[in-house]
């Protein structure tokens, strides 16, 4: 009988000393979650929208995990306010005109804070400052703009596709200049005659420049661009 309670008693004890052990173990791991243990300070923003940010969400400064979201609150129909508490550590880097807005551990991740770098001669925040904020952009927004665009995308698609049936089929201004030959050659024969006419216009101002009551207009405007290019290259 002794022997079964004293096995009794060490089972009790191993199971009291093992939940105080996960008891501590848990305030360590929240605690630390929580900035508990570390010096902070406090800073807030408020937003239009936060997009689903929760307490306990982590605050980023530079890439770098800061601190986090403490408590988020609705102010009015307009307004959610957001504290966070940030470590001691880095409030030499955070300035009074730092911006925060909210992120996302990568395309589906958990939201987060994320705190922009201020300018060099700005004062450093205070403890409780409100700072500046951006909006988030809705997934939602970005979604039905994609949408939109695809459906865009589709009507363009298909004008085109009934233009290149209607050209193929020889219908219309530039379908008929590619399937009718006529055309074509009609076409050919005027780059051809543009050509000829080009040739003779040449031909004739040549004739023009020998001719006796035109040499002298001619000899004139020569001689002008001769001057300019002699005071050109004088001017060098």
């Amino acid at each position: 009988m002794n022997t079964h309670t004293e096995k009794f008693k060490v089972r009790l004890g191993l199971f009291v000393i093992g939940g105080l052990a996960l008891f501590v173990l848990a305030i360590f791991i929240i605690g630390k979650q929580k900035n508990l243990f570390d010096p902070v300070f406090r800073l807030s923003s408020t937003f239009y929208n936060v997009s689903g940010l929760q307490i306990g969400n982590n605050v980023r400064f530079s890439g770098i995990n800061v601190g986090v979201v403490d408590n988020i609150r609705i102010i009015n129909d307009s307004t959610v306010k957001v504290d966070m508490l940030i470590k001691t550590d880095v409030w030499k880097f955070i300035k009074s005109d730092c911006e925060v807005s909210i992120g996302s551990e990568g395309v589906i991740g958990d939201k987060l804070m994320v705190i922009t770098q201020g300018s060099y001669n700005a004062p450093l925040a205070k403890d409780g400052q409100n700072l500046a904020s951006k909006e988030p952009v809705e997934t939602d927004a970005i979604m039905a703009s994609v949408q939109v665009t695809a459906a865009n995308v589709e009507v363009v698609t298909q004008q085109l596709a009934e233009i290149m049936i209607k050209v193929n089929s020889g219908k219309g201004t530039l379908g008929r200049l590619i399937q009718d030959e006529s055309i074509a050659e009609n076409l050919n024969q005027t780059i051809v005659n543009l050509k000829k006419s080009s040739k003779g216009l040449d031909e004739n101002m040549t004739a023009a420049k020998h001719n006796f009551l035109f040499k002298g207009y001619f000899d004139k405007k020569a001689k002008v661009a001769a001057d300019k290019k002699k005071k050109a290259d004088s001017g060098k």
